[in-house]
């Protein structure tokens, strides 16, 4: 076990620090068995940084209150490493001297590929900044999930440490954090070097968080494609596209805030036809953001395909390689927390104001956003080997709705008119609601004979 000196501005970042999905602190007074269960849930889940020794955020005065010895800490160090069922391999273990108020404990926790249980044979994992115990089925889809392929620590072999740590990326990234570690020490803390043939090499995702072009380092193909498509329909065609796709490259954080920039300045361009007049589309930008940043960090990069953003007239597809991970299905998305990329997740919740501000909280928040802006819920699609995620512009008011509001200020609506307003695209589901609005009096076809194509209803006059 190492000791070592606080780097500096580390106590203030651990003061200031939320305790969030991968960060934790308990006082040195905190029972082992009341900490075991916070320890066996990083493990459980994506893994995470517990410091003991440390009060927490309510509390007045002195913070820093460590242990008196290196000797003070093996009852729980004891109950932690060896009492945890089965044991958690590969914890990363050290005291922090903070002189006179003593010694905090560190223990950096890997993401397990196994179950852990404490010494009450209990399970917990942590679902952002709480530890939640699971029981009988969640236990199961648990244990399923851990067997699953972790690509993003898979060694990239002609890639070196040099490259890496050449590059500033890295430096940026580390400055701000505010981490005092070498570059080196850094990498290796953080789990972003893997042992190949004896030799230490980046893995996978060093190289798309630190490289300059992971697209070009990598066997994969990991950039974000946005295109601009001019039409309605479900299906579309090449000549539907307005200019060329525009093909997003670089590290994962600078590829999300170009793809969110890139998006943005097209919708600026993006209208329809209400009737005569023509309008704007309006998307909330935080749901985009969520949408897309959920894309890029939880996709399947062991996948040789690109994410592909698709902007129609009518709505907005952004299909993300790999199928759902773990236990996470279409029914429960919203509800549960899984990440298929935990190190690249836990890296950039890291940095301040993080672009994954709330983990696993992602697509929820964009369903709020949408709901707030008057839209339907994202409709979330599993394909073979994707996921196929579109943003409607579909409002959330009834078919009926639609059609008596519009009228209310209208001469007339039409059946193109419908589904330019609501998002729907059904043609004869809003026929229906025709027939329907009809037989009950508040509305009649301006002309019986009319073509099919120009058949045209106005509000009935009422008696």
């Amino acid at each position: 076990m190492e000791t070592r000196k606080p780097f500096d501005k580390e106590e203030k970042n651990l003061l200031t620090r939320e305790e969030d999905h991968f960060f934790d602190v308990k006082s040195v007074r905190s029972i082992p068995a009341s900490i075991q269960p916070d320890f066996a849930a990083f493990a459980n889940s994506d893994g995470g940084n517990l410091y003991v020794g440390i009060e927490d955020r309510k509390t007045v005065g002195e913070r820093v209150i460590g242990f008196k010895t290196i000797e003070g800490a093996n009852d729980l160090l004891k109950l932690l490493l060896e009492d945890t069922n089965p044991a958690v391999e590969n914890v990363d273990v050290e005291f922090i001297d903070f002189g006179a108020r003593g010694y905090v404990l560190h223990l950096s926790i890997p993401k397990s590929p196994r179950v852990h249980y404490t010494s009450k044979e209990e399970c917990y994992i942590r679902i952002n900044a709480s530890t939640v115990r699971i029981k009988g089925e969640r236990i199961t889809q648990l244990g399923y999930t851990k067997g699953s392929f972790n690509y993003e620590r898979q060694p990239v072999d002609h890639v070196s440490i040099e490259d890496i740590m050449d590059n500033s990326h890295l430096e940026r990234y580390m400055e701000r954090i505010e981490t005092g570690q070498g570059k080196e020490r850094f990498l290796r803390k953080q789990r972003l070097i893997t042992k190949k043939n004896g030799e230490n090499h980046p893995n996978v995702g060093c190289v798309l968080l630190f490289d300059e072009k992971p697209q070009a380092s990598l066997d994969t193909r990991c950039a974000i494609k946005v295109y601009r498509l001019r039409t309605t329909d479900k299906e579309y065609k090449r000549e539907y596209l307005e200019d060329m796709p525009d093909t997003i490259n670089g590290p994962i954080e600078d590829q999300i805030y170009k793809v969110i920039e890139a998006v943005e300045h097209i919708l600026q361009d993006v209208s329809y036809r209400e009737g005569d007049k023509l309008v704007r589309r309006r998307y909330p930008s935080e749901a985009l953001k969520e949408i897309l940043v959920n894309a890029v960090i939880h996709r399947d990069y062991s996948l040789n395909d690109d994410i592909h953003v698709r902007i129609f007239d009518n709505r907005i597809e952004i299909q993300s390689p790999g199928r759902l991970p773990g236990y996470i299905t279409v029914q429960n998305i919203f509800d549960e927390r899984y990440s298929r990329n935990p190190n690249i997740v836990r890296l950039l919740h890291d940095l301040p104001n993080p672009v994954n501000h709330d983990i696993g909280e992602g697509l929820d928040t964009a369903r709020n956003e949408l709901k707030r802006a008057g839209l339907v819920d994202p409709e979330i699609t599993e394909l073979e080997n994707a996921v196929l995620i579109t943003i409607k512009h579909q409002r959330i008011a009834t078919l009926e709705d639609t059609i008596m509001d519009y009228l209310e200020e209208n001469e007339f609506i039409t059946n193109r008119i419908v589904r330019e307003l609501s998002g729907e695209d059904d043609v004869n589901k809003v026929k229906k609601v025709f027939q329907k609005l009809r037989a009950s009096g508040s509305i009649a076809p301006e002309d019986e004979k009319a073509n099919p194509f120009d058949f045209r209803y106005r509000l009935k006059p009422k008696l």
